[in-house]
């Protein structure tokens, strides 16, 4: 039964929301959903001390069980309207198009250091002309500080005036009459009360940069105010999101470290605004992304290798405290993301748990794990259309499993498809060349092989004892 104190606690919490409601944009509907949550756990008294437990739990480690409340955002909260915010248009000029890529930085003062106008240069500086066609870049300046947004804004225009004219830079702020209230907030893991402050109006400096760039383009990134970008990284990431055609994904990531190079699907993000915003003094935003994207189904990272973008701030932006972290698989020379077109796999080794055959054709870090492959087994790849092929690459075993080799192999391509009930198979094929050393790679190949390519094979060539790691396969087309 419900408890007279818990109802005064519910009723005191509601109290403490319509304060926050007058000066929040969390809607009405947001408020409706927690106290929905509150109902919930209260109800029943004997799941609640155990439930409350487990949530103490999982807090205090920042590992929410999204599974438990998947439902809950679905189907309750599933905010797919923008925050209304009335924006100031610091620089911005209007839009002819819509485009491939939004890169949204958020920008506050710091008391030492300032990497901002660093960060905007390396953007522009390693993209090509072309890349700059599909790629638009919004600031907000989120300090309340009026002076040293006039003091940005100045600089901003005069070094990048030709990008804002042509419609590729933007700079905006959210006033603070818009923001909910940041004093008296939840000390949750015993932060000091400036450092709660200071991260919770980070989320929501983020949810008001997403709730603006939600319709600008197909695609948006999330970059800190201190990066250095790898050159093209544009040509990189369209290539991963090409190759995952078809795949359900809700976060990609391109740099292991904080809110630098996550990826989202613009359509997703309204909900990751009402998000930040609904929970925005609970946890910093790289944890409350982690939540995100297991209440939408993606239980697992999909980061990708190596990393485009690099942390290079020496000052925190959090009291100028020193922040020396470095993304150690960042690589800022221009490097081959392969093309890996659409395509069907098969093997008839025995495969080990979950290392099936796809896992070698992805651009994740992850890989194929078989059995001790025998003479003629085959490890195929059979494509959607026919391609003209490049170069193509082959990489097996791992740096603490370097005995999981393809130790006798080869590569074979097929042109001579035929459908043998309902599924597709080359009837013959062409070899391109021997595995030394357990890797595989051919170059020109549209010069050695006279017709487009509808199959590929790993073809073993004599038995062994050692399991079989297939760590990439990367195929450059023409």
């Amino acid at each position: 039964m419900f408890k007279f104190h818990q109802v005064k606690h519910i009723f005191d919490t509601l109290d403490k929301m319509r304060c926050l409601r007058k000066r929040s944009t969390v809607s009405f509907l947001g408020v409706l959903v927690i106290f929905l949550l509150f109902m919930n756990l209260y109800i029943e008294d004997s799941y609640v001390m155990e439930g409350d437990k487990q949530l103490v739990r999982e807090t205090s480690t920042h590992q929410l069980n999204p599974e438990r409340y998947v439902h809950t955002f679905k189907d309750l909260s599933n905010f797919s309207g923008a925050i209304n915010v009335t924006y100031r248009f610091l620089a911005v000029m209007p839009l002819q198009r819509k485009r491939f890529l939004t890169i949204g930085l958020s920008s506050v003062r710091r008391k030492k250091g300032n990497y901002l106008l660093e960060t905007i240069k390396s953007i522009f500086e390693q993209s090509s002309y072309e890349e700059l066609k599909e790629i638009s870049v919004v600031v907000h300046l989120a300090d309340f500080n009026s002076s040293w947004r006039e003091v940005m804004l100045q600089d901003i225009t005069q070094k990048f005036a030709h990008h804002i004219i042509a419609g590729r830079l933007m700079v905006i702020h959210a006033p603070e009459e818009y923001y909910p209230i940041l004093s008296g907030l939840k000390r949750n893991y015993n932060d000091p009360e400036d450092r709660v402050r200071f991260r919770s109006k980070q989320n929501v400096d983020y949810a008001f940069l997403l709730n603006f760039c939600a319709n600008i383009s197909d695609y948006y990134v999330m970059l800190e105010d201190d990066v250095r970008c790898s050159k093209n990284f544009f040509t990189a990431i369209k290539k991963v999101i090409t190759s995952l055609e078809g795949t359900y994904w809700v976060t990609l990531e391109f740099s292991k470290l904080g809110y630098i190079g996550k990826l989202y699907h613009s359509h997703d993000l309204p909900r990751l605004a009402h998000f930040l915003l609904m929970f925005y003094q609970e946890m910093p935003c790289d944890w409350l992304l982690t939540h995100f994207r297991g209440l939408l189904a993606q239980k697992n990272v999909i980061r990708f290798k190596p990393s485009l973008f690099q942390h290079m701030g020496y000052y925190s932006s959090y009291k100028g405290t020193e922040n020396k972290l470095k993304d150690d698989d960042f690589e800022e020379e221009p490097f081959d993301i392969p093309d890996n077109p659409p395509a069907s796999l098969y093997t008839n080794m025995s495969v080990f748990e979950n290392y099936d055959a796809s896992k070698a054709y992805s651009s994740v870090d992850e890989y194929f794990w078989g059995k001790s492959p025998s003479t003629g087994d085959v490890f195929v790849i059979i494509f959607e259309n026919p391609i003209v092929i490049k170069r193509i690459k082959v990489n097996t075993g791992t740096e603490d499993r370097q005995n999981d080799i393809l130790h006798h192999g080869a590569l074979d391509v097929g042109g001579d498809i035929r459908y043998f009930k309902q599924n597709r198979q080359c009837v013959t094929y062409i070899r391109l060349g021997e595995f030394k050393n357990g890797n595989f790679e051919v170059s020109d190949v549209n010069q050695k092989i006279p017709f487009d390519i509808h199959c590929m094979r790993i073809y073993v060539t004599k038995t062994q004892k050692e399991w079989l790691i297939i760590r990439s396969i990367s195929i450059w087309t023409s």
